[in-house]
């Protein structure tokens, strides 16, 4: 029986990125007949006063009423976008349902990176906007969905609009580590209902399982899949880009963080480069 996603997480803040996530998630929520969980992450109060500074009390109530007031006309201001965007994707704003491509709206107080820790460990697929390097934007988010969740993670590049057959070449990136597998076992649903899957490989970590052993367990899963080798020199991250980009994927799946996500936030890495160049979708997984 062929996998399925059920719940699609998405976390939101008034930072304009949410539309563009929310229509990623909706092509496969329809294609899937799955719930859009869309969470607006509202800012505690005291999570917004100066860190380190003594502040008198009168001015802290201050300062609590106009935050509050503040993420009141945010929080109404994103409602009014998600029933309009629910409305434009065709998607019933309701509570799931089996079977039934639907959305909701959370409130959710506290930080981002929060609430997708509470919220997505009982997702099939979280959905984030790709990271703004310019702003230092999302990179939180990502951490946190990708080291605090066990769930996969789709990574949403910035799109003038989506296709509604998102997911139909799927390349997978592999070399039998473990994060690769963890990606592989949590992206089968997208695997299985693609009409194209190509695995892209430098090749294995030593004792690990190879692109053609991967090509057989696909095949009694009734998946067919080739292989595009390539070689292991130079960034792997922007040549599985490359060779993802010439085979026609327009879905990229793959192990991420292999080594720390500070050392190759630091020092440069196959999956910090995939996170920053990626042009299509990628769903990750640690």
């Amino acid at each position: 029986m062929a996998c399925a996603l059920h719940q699609i997480t998405l976390p939101v803040r008034g930072d304009g990125k949410g539309d563009n996530v929310f229509a990623h998630a909706a092509v496969l929520a329809k294609r899937f007949g799955a719930h859009v969980q869309v969470v607006h992450c509202r800012p505690a109060a005291q999570d917004l006063m100066p860190y380190g500074v003594v502040v008198p009390n009168f001015l802290r109530k201050q300062l609590e009423d106009v935050s509050r007031n503040m993420a009141d006309v945010t929080e109404e201001t994103l409602r009014e976008e998600f029933t309009a965007l629910a409305e434009k994707f065709g998607l019933p704003v309701q509570l799931p349902a089996r079977g039934q491509a639907n959305t909701s709206f959370l409130e959710y107080t506290g930080k981002q990176a929060d609430a997708v820790r509470h919220y997505g460990r009982l997702a099939d697929l979280i959905c984030v906007p790709k990271p703004d390097k310019s702003t230092n934007l999302g990179y939180n988010t990502l951490k946190s969905a990708l080291f605090s969740s066990a769930r996969p993670v789709m990574m949403c590049p910035e799109v003038e609009a989506v296709a509604p057959d998102l997911g139909r070449h799927v390349c997978i990136g592999w070399n039998g580590s473990l994060e690769a597998t963890r990606a592989l076992a949590m992206a089968m649903p997208l695997i299985e209902a693609a009409e194209a899957v190509t695995i892209l490989t430098a090749g294995q970590d030593a004792h690990a399982t190879s692109a053609e052993e991967l090509v057989n367990y696909l095949d009694v899963r009734g998946v067919s899949a080739r292989i595009n080798s390539f070689e292991k020199d130079g960034n792997v991250g922007r040549k599985l880009l490359d060779h993802c980009a010439s085979e026609g994927g327009d879905l990229l799946v793959m192990g991420a963080y292999h080594d720390s996500y500070e050392r190759e936030s630091i020092f440069g890495g196959n999956t910090q480069t995939v996170v920053e160049a990626a042009e299509i979708p990628i769903v990750l997984a640690h």
